[in-house]
């Protein structure tokens, strides 16, 4: 039988359809159970025929799965797993204490955040990235601010190697200024229907990157700090992220919990 570490995440992949916009078109969940607990979780569609539901379990013992699809291939597929007890520095998410005088881990181990801010560092060239995670491993930071969508602004005005939509920008001037920010958002050369799934990928990656040196991802969602962002995309772009995070199973651990 497949585990699954408490606290970790249990990550269901079945191949699905590749036609039409599978992020749009299929509606993909997975209904997780143990006990006298029951949730449903939205899936998400990964790119290359890949369709991905993703768990992190609180309770030890089996836990079911269920499929719930408009696709019958993805559709009442079961399997299950066993959540084991969580080992070493496994505390599991980051919450507010039952008294709400301070944090702690799930387990009950205090934390005091000691953070610091890099907003687009996950956007910078490979050898900057780099040197974040060396500098970061050698400091006593717990915790790092930063933004899922890439910034343009003072100081920062380089366009990141890939985009989180499909297409790329219709405007870019490499300077920083009032005029920089004025774009129609009907026409920023993105289709907002349509994820780049390596975008989000290479994400994750820095997050379990941070992970692995104790370090929690205080994740930004919106800023207003670029140059092409736009409304249009404010509903589904909450949605894949929370999809991806596994936001929907309390998997509130932003380092940790992918």
């Amino acid at each position: 039988m497949n585990t699954c570490e408490r606290w970790h995440t249990f990550e269901l992949v079945l191949d699905g359809p590749t036609s039409g916009n599978p992020f749009v078109d299929v509606h993909f969940s997975a209904v997780f159970s143990s006990q006298d607990s029951s949730i449903q979780v939205n899936g998400f569609y990964d790119g290359s025929g890949k369709y991905k539901v993703r768990f992190m379990p609180e309770q030890i013992g089996t836990w079911t799965v269920k499929t719930i699809s408009n696709v019958a291939k993805l559709n009442d597929f079961h399997t299950s797993f066993t959540c084991t007890p969580a080992l070493g520095h496994n505390h599991g998410p980051v919450r507010v204490a039952k008294d709400a005088t301070h944090f702690e881990y799930a387990d009950g181990t205090p934390y005091l955040p000691f953070g610091t801010t890099a907003y687009a560092w996950v956007f910078q060239s490979d050898a900057t990235q780099k040197q974040t995670l060396d500098s970061l491993k050698n400091s006593h930071f717990n915790k790092i601010r930063m933004t899922v969508f890439p910034k343009y602004y003072s100081y920062n005005t380089t366009e990141p190697a890939q985009y989180p939509f499909a297409g790329h920008p219709t405007h870019t001037t490499g300077v920083f200024d009032e005029q920089s920010w004025q774009v129609d958002p009907q026409k920023t050369g993105f289709d907002f229907s349509t994820f780049n799934p390596s975008y989000f990928q290479h994400l994750e990656q820095r997050i379990k990157d941070l992970d692995a040196l104790g370090i929690e991802a205080d994740l930004i969602l919106f800023h207003p700090y670029d140059s092409w962002v736009s409304p249009v995309w404010e509903k589904p772009w909450i949605s894949i992220i929370f999809n991806i995070l596994s936001l929907d199973s309390l998997a509130l651990k932003m380092s940790g919990g992918l």
